[in-house]
Formats: C-alpha cells, structure tokens, sequence
C-alpha cells in the first residue's frame, strides 16, 4: 500500500480510526442488508413509479453508498497516531486555541480531521486541516508564540496561540 501524501492525510487518532472501521462495517453488513430488504419489500408493492418507500429506500441506499466511499477513501488516506503530548505545543491532534492580532476574542478548534469529533452532537469546535493556511502556519508553536499565513482570499493574517491540549472525544 502507498502512504498517503502529506497534503492528501487525514491524521486520526486509534480511537477514530477504529471508530470508523466500524462504521464501514455496519454500513457494509446490516445497514445494507436492512436497505436492500426495504427495497425487495417496496418493489412486491407494484409500480415503482408512484411508490414512496421505493424511492426512499433507494435514496437511502446512495447515501449509504456514498458513505462508505467516502469512509473508505479516508480510512486509505489515514495517518494513524497516538493522541499527542500535553507539552503545549501545535501538533494534529491538539485542540487549539488562538487570538487573532487586533482582536481580543479567541477561537477555539481542533486541529486534525473532523472524523476525530466521532458522532458526539454535543461537541461544537470548528476543524482546521494541519495541511490548512492556519494549521500549517501554526504547527510546532508554542503558546505565547505567534504565526503569520495567508488566507485563501489573499490577505495575510496574524494568531496568537493561546494554548493546546491534546483532544478528547
């Protein structure tokens, strides 16, 4: 198998990897099944034209597909690491806090792969991409430190890091 290039990474921790191993699996093996049943059942109904549980079924059945395409492609690309170090400084992985210059407001995301979230509701933290304009301009720093990169719309923008701890789902 090839490594994944660095732009082309989705950095997980174990837990998310396994995470969505399991999904695959599901989504492969009874969710497939169950969908496949609930197509067979609504295709015994008739004309499939005027048939709502048909259409919903299938429409259900391309997302699962989807799915787990996408999952796939992710879990091809995947670096998988163990959870970083508390030692303050900006690695995937880390839960990162930064003040933006001239703004006394900071932000707070995680930086890494929005797979990293699992399917808690409850967490609400933006994702940044290591690979990202901000994640690359701020890996290795420390809190106190400061970086400087451009955004997409071209216009060079300045953080402060607040801190970084390592993310727990």
């Amino acid at each position: 198998m090839t490594q994944p290039t660095a732009e082309s990474a989705i950095w997980l921790t174990q837990e998310a990897h396994d995470r969505l191993v399991d999904e695959v699996a599901h989504l492969k093996g009874p969710a497939r099944a169950e969908i496949s049943l609930r197509i067979a059942e609504a295709r015994e109904e008739g004309d499939l034209r005027e048939n709502g549980g048909y259409h919903a079924a299938r429409e259900e059945q391309s997302k699962a597909e989807a799915r787990i395409a996408q999952l796939e492609d992710m879990l091809r690309r995947a670096q998988v690491g163990e959870t970083p170090a508390n030692d303050g400084v900006v690695e995937a992985g880390m839960k990162v806090t930064v003040r933006f210059a001239d703004d006394s407001e900071t932000e707070t995301f995680l930086l890494g792969a929005r797979e990293m979230l699992g399917l808690d509701d409850s967490v609400d933290v933006g994702v940044y991409s290591p690979q990202s304009p901000m994640g690359s301009a701020i890996l290795g720093k420390k809190p106190g430190d400061k970086a400087t990169f451009t955004a997409p719309n071209g216009k060079d923008i300045s953080v402060e890091i607040v801190a970084a701890k390592p993310f727990t789902s």
